[in-house]
């Protein structure tokens, strides 16, 4: 399992304009390379006037596939360029189409690099890019005493609380990854002379998103309709 992962929460687009020619730039995010193959035929069947549907995609955790097409524009001038925005931005499970409307003039070699890398980069602009973090998700259980100590301890290593509940005791549910639960453990233990309880609930993916956490199973898991 890997401990982080970047990828998209949700899909974008963008279009830049390049000596009258129009590039539009669709992102979307995609688990499996026949997911990719359905969303580019999508993309060709929309625009199916333009002159050239060039595409570039990325899977797995260590980017195992990554294929890329020109589309009939000079041999890598479009495709390979794409894709090379989307590993320099290390986004994993990405698939992008950049659509060409030609404007009359010809923007050589190094123009069109510089265009088709300029639509994708702008098309990232406008999608929300999340990163997937693996962390254990532990239930700490304390008297009053000790739940001050736990705040405070909690907010100086940057750890989510996800929910806490006051009954006769305190039962604080937390993330914390496998970097910092020793080291966290140790302290609160420390603090409370010993006095607290730890429970391992689940191993899992989150994400801060606008300010909300949300879980996932996998680094490949969707959790929104794209």
């Amino acid at each position: 399992m890997v401990n982080s992962y970047k990828c998209l929460y949700e899909g974008g687009s963008a279009e830049i304009i390049e000596k009258k020619s129009r590039f539009i730039a669709t992102i979307r995010p995609i688990n499996t390379e026949q997911e990719a193959i359905d969303f580019i035929e999508e993309m060709k069947k929309k625009y199916w006037d333009a002159n050239h549907n060039c595409s570039a995609y990325v899977i797995g955790s260590k980017n195992e596939i990554e294929r890329c097409s020109d589309d009939g524009e000079p041999s890598k001038t479009a495709g390979r360029p794409m894709l090379d925005v989307l590993v320099n931005e290390g986004i994993h499970n990405v698939a992008a189409v950049v659509t060409r409307y030609f404007g009359g003039t010809l923007l050589g070699t190094g123009g069109l690099v510089r265009a088709y890398q300029g639509a994708v980069k702008e098309g990232l602009l406008n999608c929300t890019i999340i990163e997937k973090i693996l962390a254990k998700k532990i239930e700490v259980i304390t008297d009053y005493n000790g739940i001050g100590k736990l705040q405070y301890i909690a907010s100086t290593m940057n750890l989510i609380t996800l929910d806490t509940v006051y009954t006769d005791i305190v039962t604080a549910t937390l993330l914390v990854t496998e970097e910092t639960e020793h080291a966290f453990c140790k302290k609160f233990l420390e603090a409370t002379n010993g006095k607290a309880i730890f429970n391992e609930l689940d191993k899992i993916y989150y994400a801060n998103v606008n300010g909300s956490i949300l879980e996932f199973t996998s680094p490949n898991e969707f959790s929104k309709e794209t």
